[in-house]
C-alpha cells in the first residue's frame, strides 16, 4: 500500500487480560487499532511490583545480591545460590543466599544457606553432588551435595596482609536445606596472594577424578583431587592471554561439541573487573583443549560471552538435563552496582542461557540463546510475516506497556535502527550500521541515568565482524529495568540495565535504505511473581 506519510501506527494492548481482535483501519489516520478489552487489575500485594522490579528475571526478595554461586541440578530441582547481604541493599559481609527452581524459570526463595563464620566472609564458589560419596561426608544411599567456596579474613586484612583469601568446604545431606561446614577448612590455604577466589569444581569422567578451576590475580589455576578435599596443584593459565584490564574473577571450565561437527573443544570463561569493552566489568571466553593437568589454547585474540555492559560473574551448571550447558550471570556493573535506583532490593540475574559453540570462518564462536522453558511464560500478542521499510521513513509501533514483551524478527543484513520511547521521552536507541559493522546502544537518555556518572555517559559500540550472513536475526527481550538482545541465535549478546521514567510505549523501526522486515512478532511475557504462578516468598 503506497502511504502519503511517513509514519505507520499498530496499537497493542499488554493488559493482564487483553485479547487480540480482528484489525480495523480507521477512516482519517495511517493507523491499525486492535480493540481491547476492559482491565481489571487484582493485585492482593505489592512485593515485586516496586518501581524497576524484574517481573521474569530472578531478583533477591529484598536486600543485596551479586555474583550467582553453586550452579547445580538435581533430582529434578535447579540450585541457585547467590551472593548476599541481608541486611542492607549495598555491598557487605558475604553469605550464600539460595532458590530453587523446576524449569529455572519460576523461583522459590530458600533460607540463607551459608553464613560467615571465623575463617572469615563466604565469597563466590560452586556445588557439586559427590555421587560416589568420595569426601566420606555422606553416604552413597545418601550422597552429599559440597559446596567450594572462598574465606574472606578481615582479620587478615586489617592486619595488613594480603592472605585475606582461602578455600573453604561446606556439605548438605538434605538438597540444600542445611549446611554443615568441613571441619578441616580450609581446604586449599594461601600464604601469599591477595586474590586467590571462586572455586569451580566439577567432576572429570575422563580422568575420574574433581577438577578445580580457580582465579589468582592475573591467571587461573587448575587443581585436582580424589575425594574434594585434598587437591594437588596442576598449572596455571592466562599470565599472558586474554584481557587484563583489572583482576580475572569467577571461572568456569567445560566441555562442548562444536555445532555441526563431532569436535568437542574446552571452554574457559573467565570474569575481568575493570577492563570490559564497554567499561567496567565483563566476561571473556577461551577455547582451547584440557587434559585433566592443563588448558591450552591458540588463540590469540579476546572474545567475551556478552558485549552488554551488565552481565557479569556468569558461571555455569553442574549435571544440567540433557547435558546442556546452562548459564546464568549476575546483571550489573561495578562501576553502578551499588548506586542503582532501587529502593528494598537491589540487582537481577540475567536469564538463564544455553551456551553452544559455531565455527564461523576460522574462529570458534560460543553463542547464548535464552532457554526453551521462557516459552511457557510467552504470550503472543502481534505478528506480521512482511513489512517494507522505504529509505528515509520508519514505522511506530504504540503499545500500553514494552517492559515486559519479547520482540522477534528477521532484517537484510542493511542500516537498521531501533528506538524505544515513551511519553516523557525517554529513548532507548539500537543501531546496526553494515558499513562499519557495528551494533550499538544508546542508554543515554534511556530514563535514569544520573545516579551515577559512569551509566548513561556515552554510547555502547561493539564490532560485530562474525555477522555475516545476507539476513540477521534479533530477538529483544525487555522487563521493567533491563533489555536482552541476541543477534544470530546469540552469536552476539548485548544485557543492559535500563531505568526509564514508565514504561516504554512506542518501538521506532527505521533505515536510511530500503528494508525489508520480516516474520516480526510482539509478544507480552508473562510475570513470574504474579499470585498464580509458581514462584513462592521466602521461607522464614
Amino acid at each position: 500500500m503506497q502511504l502519503k506519510i511517513h509514519r505507520i501506527v499498530f496499537v497493542l494492548s499488554f493488559n493482564l487480560l487483553a485479547l487480540l481482535f480482528s484489525c480495523k483501519k480507521t477512516e482519517n489516520k495511517n493507523t491499525i487499532a486492535i480493540p481491547t478489552t476492559e482491565t481489571i487489575v487484582v493485585d492482593s500485594v505489592l512485593l515485586y511490583k516496586e518501581p524497576f522490579r524484574p517481573q521474569f528475571h530472578f531478583s533477591p526478595e529484598k536486600k543485596w545480591m551479586n555474583d550467582p554461586n553453586g550452579l547445580l541440578f538435581y533430582k529434578g530441582t535447579y540450585h541457585l545460590f547467590y551472593q548476599y547481604f541481608p541486611r542492607d541493599i549495598v555491598w557487605g559481609p558475604m553469605h550464600w543466599g539460595h532458590a530453587t527452581s523446576k524449569d529455572l524459570i519460576h523461583w522459590e526463595h530458600k533460607k540463607i544457606a551459608l553464613f560467615p563464620d571465623k575463617l572469615g566472609l563466604i565469597f563466590s564458589g560452586s556445588a557439586a553432588i559427590d555421587i560416589n560419596n568420595t569426601s566420606g561426608l555422606g553416604t552413597i544411599e545418601n550422597p552429599p551435595m559440597i559446596a567450594i567456596f572462598t574465606y574472606h579474613n578481615m582479620e587478615i586484612e586489617k592486619a595488613g596482609k594480603i592472605n585475606t583469601q582461602s578455600q573453604g568446604l561446606a556439605y548438605s545431606l538434605d538438597e540444600g536445606e542445611t549446611w554443615t561446614k568441613y571441619k578441616g577448612n580450609p581446604i586449599i590455604g594461601n600464604n601469599s596472594l591477595k586474590d586467590f577466589r571462586d572455586p569451580k569444581v566439577f567432576w572429570n569422567p575422563e580422568t575420574k577424578l574433581w577438577n578445580l578451576t580457580l582465579v589468582a590475580g592475573d591467571h587461573a589455576q587448575f587443581y585436582s583431587s580424589k575425594n574434594l578435599i585434598d587437591w594437588t596443584y596442576m598449572s596455571q593459565f592466562g599470565k599472558n592471554r586474554g584481557a587484563h584490564g583489572g583482576v580475572w574473577e569467577c571461572p568456569d571450565l567445560f566441555k562442548l561439541q562444536v555445532e555441526n561437527s563431532t569436535t568437542e573443544k574446552w571452554v574457559l570463561l573467565i570474569s575481568i573487573n575493570p577492563g570490559a569493552p564497554n567499561g567496567g566489568s565483563g566476561t571473556q571466553y577461551f577455547i582451547g583443549d584440557y587434559d585433566g593437568k592443563s588448558f591450552k589454547t591458540n588463540q590469540k585474540d579476546i572474545r567475551w560471552i556478552d558485549y552488554g555492559t551488565d552481565n557479569y560473574a556468569g558461571v555455569t551448571y553442574n549435571d544440567a538435563p540433557n547435558n546442556e550447558r546452562i548459564f546464568i550471570g549476575w546483571m550489573s556493573n561495578w562501576l553502578y552496582a551499588r548506586n542503582t535506583p532501587t529502593k528494598n532490593w537491589r540487582s537481577a540475574m540475567t536469564l538463564p542461557r544455553k551456551l553452544s559453540l559455531e565455527k564461523i570462518g576460522d574462529n570458534y564462536v560460543l553463542k547464548n540463546n535464552p532457554i526453551q522453558q521462557l516459552k511457557t511464560i510467552i504470550i503472543p500478542e502481534y505478528s506480521e510475516e512482511l513489512l517494507t521499510i522505504q529509505a528515509s521513513r520508519k514505522i511506530v509501533f504504540e503499545y500500553n506497556n514494552l517492559n515486559q514483551s519479547q520482540i522477534d524478527f528477521k532484517a537484510l543484513a542493511k542500516n537498521l535502527k531501533l528506538t524505544f520511547s515513551n511519553e516523557v521521552n525517554d529513548s532507548l536507541v539500537l543501531i546496526y550500521d553494515h558499513k562499519m559493522n557495528t551494533f550499538s546502544i544508546d542508554r543515554t537518555h534511556s530514563g535514569l541515568v544520573n545516579f551515577e556518572a559512569n551509566f548513561g555517559k556515552s554510547i555502547h559500540k561493539t564490532e560485530t565482524p562474525n555477522l555475516t550472513t545476507p539476513t540477521l536475526e534479533y530477538q529483544i527481550i525487555l522487563d521493567w529495568s533491563s533489555i536482552e538482545i541476541f543477534l544470530n541465535g546469540g552469536v552476539y549478546s548485548f544485557t543492559e540495565q535500563i531505568f526509564p521514567n514508565k514504561p516504554y510505549m512506542k518501538l521506532s523501526i527505521q533505515s536510511n535504505e530500503n528494508q525489508e522486515i520480516k516474520n516480526l512478532s510482539i509478544a507480552k511475557i508473562k510475570g513470574i511473581w504474579e499470585t498464580n504462578s509458581t514462584s513462592k516468598p521466602s521461607k522464614k
